[in-house]
């Protein structure tokens, strides 16, 4: 199965840059979708006709971090996007945290890179 869209959410623009460029290496055909904390990611969701293959999720943001943004995702009647963590933290509290939520599929220290991205096409049902 090909990937059509995913959402890169992150409050560090080095980090979107890192990402998108190596999605785009991937797959040129891939939209990247760009949001900067979980508010704005869950503002572009709902106005989308057609919901991304991915989210790759950053926990620690400004205004809604990542787990505020899986414990509203979570109440979402469309809530089948396949969520990747991508962050920074290797706390296992984290890791545990995230992982509970059933939409979070992976959980990956940054940065997003080739092989990871092999790995996540695998998670497509």
């Amino acid at each position: 199965m090909s990937i059509s869209s995913v959402m890169i959410v992150d409050d560090s623009e080095p980090d979107q840059f890192i990402a998108k460029n190596n999605v785009e290496k991937f797959d040129n055909s891939i939209e990247v979708l760009q949001a900067y904390d979980g508010q704005e990611a869950l503002e572009i969701l709902a106005e989308l006709p057609t919901q991304p293959d991915f989210i790759f999720l950053d926990i620690n943001m400004p205004r809604m971090n990542g787990h505020e943004f899986l414990e509203e995702y979570e109440t979402w009647e469309d809530n089948t996007v396949v969520v990747v963590m991508l962050t920074s933290s290797d706390q296992e509290q984290d890791k545990e945290k995230s992982l509970a939520y059933t939409c979070v599929k992976k959980y990956f220290s940054k940065p997003l890179d080739q092989s990871l991205l092999v790995d996540v096409v695998d998670l497509l049902p």
